[in-house]
């Protein structure tokens, strides 16, 4: 059996502990970082773990477990019911969809998101994400028998994004990049060997104000895990505590049908026209987040056994 990781600030101090039901159990001694962590391994961690000073939920601020400087490497349109929603075939790409988020838009579990005043259409996406094992520093074949060579856990994340950023200019990565536009955690679920299969079998759902948004399992992933990490070892290097972000299922706010998609993929239209046509498209469109919004996430296995804990952020003003 995994163990669930926290990170948290307690009486002014930024500390790591490990969570068992609704208390976390401080880790002793000084960890600067995920990745620090993760060097150290399960075992020691785990006899560092104090058992006689407990702490409740209550007590402390949960915050990112994954850490700064970190490499955020996203896919998109990686489920069929939400490239349907997006005015895309509901089929497995030809291509696997990647694009990146600074690791400035990390924030906490029950951090704020913060709303830009100039954005329009806020959205939200639970991803889960894969903290990434081990350096790599070359093309690595990763399969699903070795995939736990690569992947040391599991976190939810929530890529919010600005859809007319988004859309007018033409680019994922500015829409997607603000602050506080990656709640992550707020546990690291570090798996166990056998346990890295059940990355294909995990269940995610989102709620705005207690409506159910979104609903998937991760068996419903196009490119899976193992296939997205070797191809991107083939261009680019991973370390420790480096967070994949494995796209979103459908229900998210934006909707779009085929004819509107392509005319916003035009790269001759101006950004302006582009603006006014989304805006025109979403004008009866009722998802979008607003201030005062309250985004909740969970995923965790079926039988209930690996649980990644609860999201809730609430959305106001910049």
């Amino acid at each position: 059996m995994g163990i669930r990781i926290a990170r948290f600030v307690y009486d002014e101090s930024t500390r790591w502990g490990v969570v068992q039901n609704d208390s976390i159990h401080p880790i002793e001694g000084d960890y600067h970082s995920l990745s620090a962590v993760l060097q150290a391994g399960q075992e020691e961690i785990l006899h560092k773990a104090n058992a006689l000073e407990t702490l409740s939920f209550h007590d402390v601020r949960f915050i990112s477990p994954v850490t700064q400087p970190a490499r955020i490497v996203c896919q998109g349109a990686n489920y069929a019911n939400h490239r349907s929603e997006a005015g895309l075939k509901p089929a497995r790409a030809p291509f696997n969809l990647i694009f990146t988020k600074p690791d400035s838009s990390l924030s906490g579990a029950r951090d704020d998101i913060r709303f830009p005043s100039h954005v329009k259409l806020l959205d939200y996406e639970i991803e889960l994400g894969l903290v990434i094992k081990k350096q790599i520093r070359g093309p690595v074949q990763v399969t699903e028998a070795n995939l736990h060579e690569f992947v040391a856990g599991i976190v939810i994340t929530n890529d919010v994004s600005s859809r007319d950023v988004q859309f007018m200019e033409g680019q994922w990565f500015k829409g997607k990049c603000y602050r506080t536009f990656c709640p992550t955690g707020p546990f690291m679920y570090w798996l166990d060997p056998e346990e890295v299969s059940q990355i294909h079998n995990l269940d995610l759902k989102l709620w705005v104000n207690g409506e159910l948004r979104q609903s998937a399992n991760t068996e419903q992933l196009l490119y899976k895990p193992e296939e997205t990490i070797t191809e991107l070892s083939g261009m680019m290097d991973f370390d420790p505590g480096d967070l994949v972000m494995t796209g979103t299922p459908g229900g998210v706010a934006l909707k779009l049908s085929e004819e509107q998609l392509l005319q916003l993929s035009n790269p001759f239209l101006p950004s302006d026209e582009k603006l006014t046509l989304l805006l025109e498209s979403q004008k009866e469109n009722t998802s979008y987040l607003k201030s005062g919004d309250v985004v909740r996430c969970e995923i965790k296995s079926p039988d209930g056994r690996i649980d990644l804990g609860c999201q809730e952020n609430r959305v106001v003003p910049a």
